[in-house]
């Protein structure tokens, strides 16, 4: 009995790490082995007190407990995935590969295969850093949009210039059903140690079905090229870039930018960043709304240890866009104010969810020549979206947006549904 007592003893701290674990309380466990440190060396202990550690943010002490334990028995997979969960943290990409490549050649349960998939994905896009790479993309889908023409719900409109006005059928709200149509590629080339040169383009295409909303049909054109470079904990990047909108294949929108990006990471769970952006912007057929955007803004990222993998996103960016026509035009410069929020989610094996809530606050300089007062815009968005990996390279997503444009000017008010599903082809 005494002996058996004994036996009890010595397992009771490996066991309540393992209940800690099960409970979703890693910081707990963590906590509960770091006082139990006489514990360590101990197979069982060393197992669990590892994962603690790094669920909890000490990736360093999780893998040299997890070392231990797979020095002593090797063939358990679970402890190996673990083992290079803890490399990939700590930035041994190298020793994390060849941990995820031991586990999946024993060919484990197809969740596993997905899970470990994921990191080596991300591995790979790390080691852009080291050999030229290049990726591409080819996409199909359709959806619904209930306002294909941003047009406002009722015809009839007063102006204080020219009293009850009719619009034509072009300005008034518009649902169609479209189709998606979408390719692009990237391309990343090392030129020193964390410095890379950065290009790629893309082009996509919604074409609505209704005769009368075909005038409506859009095409983006977009290309780019930068320089990223890496400094331990920091990362900037500088880009130029080209697009094109256009709108019933006549151009409607051209945009030339810069922008520059610095992200720092402040420790393995939250990552700030900072940005500045100068776009000029040209609309072909209506020259008065030439302008000049200048931006500032800052976001935050922040990963959270518990189920689901949840990674939040916050953004706020401060922007002005200068009219330069000839006059110029002030009742069409503004300043405007974005906020943004999103949480991504893992509820499982292959699968992603997302969320966001967006606003937008538009201040123009001068008052509208038809309607006598200064335009202000309040815009705001709630987005949805569902992702499913059938394979490495295909996945397929549905999408949902909601946008809701209100101002004091009646012409500019108006609400938006759009439903989206696409799959994907990436090479």
């Amino acid at each position: 009995m005494l002996l058996f007592a004994c036996s009890k003893s010595f397992a009771a701290p490996a066991d309540e790490l393992r209940a800690l674990l099960e409970q979703g309380r890693s910081a707990d466990a963590y906590a509960l082995g770091r006082s139990r440190s006489e514990e360590l060396g101990k197979p069982d202990f060393d197992f669990y007190y590892g994962i603690a550690a790094l669920d909890s943010g000490h990736a360093g002490e999780g893998v040299l407990a997890l070392e231990r334990y797979v020095v002593r028995f090797p063939d358990n997979d679970r402890a190996r995935l673990e083992l290079a969960r803890g490399y990939f943290v700590l930035g041994e990409l190298v020793r994390a590969r060849e941990e995820f490549e031991t586990v999946l050649r024993k060919d484990p349960p197809p969740a596993v295969q997905a899970t470990i998939e994921r990191f080596m994905d991300s591995i790979r896009a790390q080691e852009t850093r080291y050999a030229a790479t290049a990726t591409g993309y080819v996409e199909i889908g359709g959806g619904y949009d209930s306002n294909v023409n941003s047009g406002i719900g009722s015809p009839v409109i007063s102006v204080p210039t020219l009293g009850t006005v009719q619009l034509t059928q072009a300005g008034v709200k518009s649902g169609s059903s479209f189709l998606h149509l979408g390719a692009g590629g990237s391309m990343s080339h090392p030129v020193a140690p964390g410095v890379a040169l950065l290009g790629g383009a893309s082009a996509e295409f919604k074409l609505n079905a209704g005769s009368f909303d075909k005038q409506f049909d859009q095409g983006a054109l977009a290309a780019y090229g930068g320089v990223s470079a890496i400094r331990d904990k920091d990362l900037y990047r500088a880009t130029f870039s080209l697009s094109t909108l256009e709108v019933d294949y006549n151009r409607f929108r051209d945009a030339a930018s810069v922008g520059g990006e610095w992200h720092r990471q402040v420790d393995e769970l939250n990552t700030g960043s900072v940005f500045l952006q100068y776009a000029r912007l040209q609309y072909p057929s209506s020259p008065a709304r030439d302008a000049d955007f200048y931006g500032a803004g800052v976001g935050w990222r922040r990963a959270f240890v518990a189920p689901m993998r949840p990674v939040l996103q916050v953004q706020a960016l401060l922007g002005q866009e200068k009219n330069d026509a000839s006059p110029v035009r002030d009742d069409l410069s503004r300043e405007l104010y974005t906020l943004r929020g999103g949480l991504a989610l893992t509820p499982a094996a292959r699968w992603g969810v997302s969320v966001g809530l967006s606003y937008t606050r538009s201040r123009f300089k001068d008052a509208d020549p038809l309607f006598l007062v200064k335009r202000d815009d309040d815009y705001y968005g709630f987005d949805a979206g569902v992702s499913y990996r059938l394979t490495r390279q295909l996945t397929l997503r549905g999408d949902y947006l909601h946008s809701d444009n209100r101002s004091n000017i009646e012409l500019y008010k108006y609400t938006r549904d759009l439903i989206s599903f696409r799959a994907r082809y990436e090479f």
